[in-house]
C-alpha cells in the first residue's frame, strides 16, 4: 500500500476492529432477539475474538432507530452489558445515517481529548416494531393517539406528509430515471454482491464470523445458525421486467427497493497510537478524511446524497475524482442512477461486493456494514481513497471520507 497525503482528523479506526452480523430479514431469525442486549451479546464475542478487553474503552456511543424496552438507558447500559460499566456516552438516532452520525461522535470526542478508544455500535430491529400510545387527556374521552413506530413512519413523513417511496418517485420524475435503467441497477448489484459469496464468502468472512450462531432469547443457548445473510431475493431481467410499479403511474418497483432488516453492526475507534495496537494488522491505517450533512427539497431523499458527499470530499481536500471506491445506502435504485449522473463517475463501478439495496435495511447499522465494507474493498484494492454516502428519513443525508494506506 502507498503512503498518501495527511488525513483530516487524527482518530483512526484500528484495522480490523469492527464486525457487523450477518442482515436477516424483518421477521426472520432476528426477530426475537432484543436489539441492543444482542448486539452487546455480538460485541463481547467480537472483542474476544480480536483480543481487546472491554476496559480498552473510555467511551460508547450507541445508534439505533427503532425502540427497544429499556432503551431509554442507552449507550451506558450497552457499555455495561460488554463489560465496561464506568464507561457512559450518548445514544444517536438520525434513521439511516445514524452509521454516520455515531461514527463522527466517537471520532469527534476523540479529537477533543475527551477520549481516546471509543465502542461505536448500531444496532436495530425493524421485527416486531413497538406499538405506542401517546396519553392525551384532554382528548375525546381522554383518549389519546398510537402509532406503530416502524411501519407508521415507513409510511409517512408529517412533513409532506408522503411515503418514503414517494421521495424516489419525485427524484425519478424530476431526473427521467426509468423503470428499466432502476432494474438494470438491481441485476448489477446482485451480481456484486454474488462476489462477495466467492470461495466460501470470503469477502464477508473478513467482518462476519460465519457460520454465525444465532442466539436464544435469554442469549444463553443457541437457537440455530445463519450461513451468510438471509431472506435475500435473486432477481432475473424477467422476472424485474413483470413487476408493475408500487404507486400507480410510477417507476418504482417492489424489485427496484431494498427491504427492512435486523441486524447489528460496531467499529472502534481511537488514537492514530493506540490504533496500531488494536489494529489486527498493523501495517495498515485507516484514517478519516472529512464528514458531510446535507438536506434536500422536501420530499426528494435521494438528492441528499450528492451534497453531502460534497461536502465530505471538500473538508477531506480531494475531489470524486481521486477516490476509488464509492458506497452508497440505496434504499431505491434511483439513488445510485442519480449520484451517478450528478458526479459523472460510472453507476457499475459503485457499490462492489454489494451494498443496502440487496442485503438490506436494519437502518441504523446498515450505515457502519457499508463502511466496513468500503474499508476492506480498499484493503484488497492495495489502498486509496474511499466515500460512502447515504440518505435517511427527513430528506437528509450523510457521507464520510476515508483513505486506507501504510501506517
Amino acid at each position: 500500500m502507498s503512503r498518501h497525503a495527511q488525513a483530516r482528523y487524527c482518530a483512526e479506526i484500528p484495522y480490523g476492529a469492527y464486525w457487523s452480523t450477518p442482515f436477516a430479514r424483518w421477521q426472520g431469525s432476528f426477530a426475537h432477539l432484543h436489539s441492543i442486549e444482542f448486539a452487546a451479546w455480538v460485541a463481547r464475542r467480537e472483542l474476544a475474538r480480536r483480543r481487546i478487553d472491554a476496559t480498552a474503552f473510555d467511551y460508547g456511543v450507541l445508534g439505533f432507530s427503532v425502540p427497544q424496552k429499556h432503551s431509554f438507558y442507552g449507550a451506558p447500559w450497552l457499555m455495561g452489558l460488554i463489560g465496561a460499566p464506568t464507561v457512559g456516552g450518548p445514544t444517536l438516532m438520525q434513521a439511516c445515517a445514524t452509521g454516520v452520525r455515531t461514527l463522527l461522535a466517537g471520532v469527534q470526542e476523540i479529537e477533543a481529548g475527551l477520549a481516546t478508544t471509543a465502542l461505536v455500535l448500531n444496532c436495530d430491529r425493524t421485527s416486531n416494531g413497538p406499538h405506542l400510545y401517546y396519553p392525551n387527556p384532554k382528548g375525546p374521552g381522554g383518549t389519546g393517539a398510537a402509532e406503530d413506530w416502524v411501519m407508521d413512519n415507513f409510511a409517512c413523513d408529517p412533513l409532506g406528509p408522503h411515503a418514503m417511496i414517494a421521495t424516489a418517485e419525485n427524484v425519478a420524475r424530476r431526473h427521467g430515471i426509468a423503470t428499466a435503467l432502476q432494474h438494470e441497477v438491481v441485476l448489477q448489484r446482485e451480481a456484486q454482491y454474488a462476489q462477495a459469496l466467492e470461495h466460501q464468502s470470503a469477502f464477508l468472512r473478513r467482518f462476519i464470523t460465519l457460520p454465525f450462531e444465532v442466539p436464544a432469547p435469554n442469549l444463553k443457548k443457541t437457537a440455530g445458525a445463519l450461513e451468510g445473510d438471509e431472506g435475500l431475493t435473486r432477481s432475473t431481467a424477467e422476472g424485474l421486467a413483470a413487476l408493475k410499479p408500487v404507486v400507480p403511474g410510477g417507476t418504482v418497483t417492489y424489485g427496484g427497493q431494498t427491504h427492512p432488516a435486523d441486524g447489528n453492526a460496531a467499529i472502534v475507534v481511537t488514537t492514530r497510537e493506540r490504533a496500531r495496537e488494536l489494529a489486527s494488522d498493523a501495517k495498515i491505517a485507516v484514517r478519516i478524511k472529512g464528514f458531510g450533512l446535507a438536506r434536500a427539497e422536501l420530499a426528494h431523499m435521494p438528492e441528499a446524497t450528492v451534497p453531502a458527499a460534497a461536502r465530505a470530499l471538500a473538508q477531506a481536500g480531494c475531489a470524486i475524482a481521486d477516490v476509488a471506491v464509492v458506497k452508497t445506502h440505496n434504499p431505491f435504485a434511483v439513488n445510485d442512477v442519480l449520484f451517478a449522473r450528478s458526479t459523472g463517475i460510472d453507476w457499475r463501478t459503485m457499490n462492489p461486493y454489494g451494498c443496502s439495496l440487496v442485503w438490506g435495511h436494519p437502518q441504523a447499522p446498515m450505515g457502519t456494514r457499508s463502511i466496513i465494507e468500503l474499508i476492506e474493498t480498499l484493503v484488497l484494492r492495495g489502498g486509496g481513497t474511499g466515500l460512502f454516502t447515504g440518505c435517511a428519513a427527513g430528506d437528509t443525508a450523510m457521507a464520510v471520507v476515508l483513505e486506507v494506506g501504510d501506517a
